[in-house]
């Protein structure tokens, strides 16, 4: 991960440390506001997070820190020399600032994956997990089922679980016992109650559950035995999930790797589709 990047810096500052669920709270409002973190009061930070004052300053001593500003000045010590003169002078409507962090997020992503083995890590572990479960709720569904779409060209049985309720849990046994070793899950804000059931579930299951998560800090995070982080935009009045969605797409780029027979399988698709005229070109 790349050290110029803010978020990644705060990234590092909190890893290793075992936060409570409010204090992974304030982590990820922080790492999500990266570039005006080292600037923010405890009211302001307390507000954004959604938490009180005083939590903010117990995560601070969390840290290691004598309290909230001795956290502040070390962030303002660390920060780029230039960070308050980033895109002086120059203004943005709301719609181009959700598209500036957005791109900021991607650039996050890139920085990420400077280090491609927990991406390979997942790409072997799905690819050898036959039938392969893909869980996704709510807000997360679509990504789920985007992934399983794209999935099922190169794999030999994905089974999308885009569904709560009372069978879900059924359909996480089934999956077992035909013989699944790894569970793919996308979780997003905000965060299902079923879903961190589901997961704990399929831990339990003996499942290796392979996790895409907005934050290493979100309420799957003990569930999951590789969590790969990406950031969501909270600028509009509904998130934006590009950075997910990518990093999905980077996930199968790695399981198709280690599918000996992921190209075969495409190629006999594309026979397939021009033969039943599927496609307009």
């Amino acid at each position: 991960m790349s050290g110029s990047s803010p978020a990644a810096r705060l990234q590092r500052l909190f890893e290793g440390h075992r936060l409570t669920p409010t204090q992974r709270r304030i982590a990820h409002c922080m790492v999500r506001r990266a570039a005006d973190a080292p600037f923010l009061s405890s009211v302001e930070l307390a507000e954004l997070a959604g938490v009180s004052q005083p939590s903010v300053t117990r995560f601070a001593v969390a840290l290691g820190f004598d309290g909230y500003p001795a956290l502040r000045r070390h962030l303002r010590e660390v920060a780029p020399a230039d960070a308050e003169q980033e895109d002086a002078g120059e203004t943005y409507n709301e719609y181009q600032q959700a598209v500036r962090a957005e791109i900021e997020n991607l650039q996050h992503l890139s920085d990420l994956l400077a280090d491609p083995g927990p991406v390979e890590r997942a790409g072997r572990l799905l690819a050898g997990s036959r039938p392969l479960p893909v869980l996704g709720l709510r807000a997360a569904s679509s990504q789920a089922r985007g992934f399983g779409y794209f999935a099922a060209k190169v794999h030999p049985d994905v089974r999308v679980l885009d569904e709560g309720g009372s069978m879900l849990l059924d359909r996480i046994d089934s999956a077992r016992r035909a013989g699944a070793t790894a569970l793919m899950c996308f979780a997003l804000p905000r965060h299902p109650k079923e879903c961190v059931e589901a997961l704990a579930y399929a831990g339990e299951q003996g499942l290796t559950v392979v996790t895409v998560a907005d934050s290493a800090f979100a309420p799957v995070a003990k569930h999951s035995d590789l969590l790969l982080p990406a950031a969501i935009g909270s600028g509009l009045s509904f998130d934006t999930v590009c950075a997910p969605m990518l990093l999905g797409r980077v996930l199968l780029e790695a399981m198709c790797d280690e599918l000996p027979d992921a190209q075969a399988r495409l190629e006999e698709f594309d026979v397939r589709a021009a033969a039943r005229g599927l496609f307009v070109e």
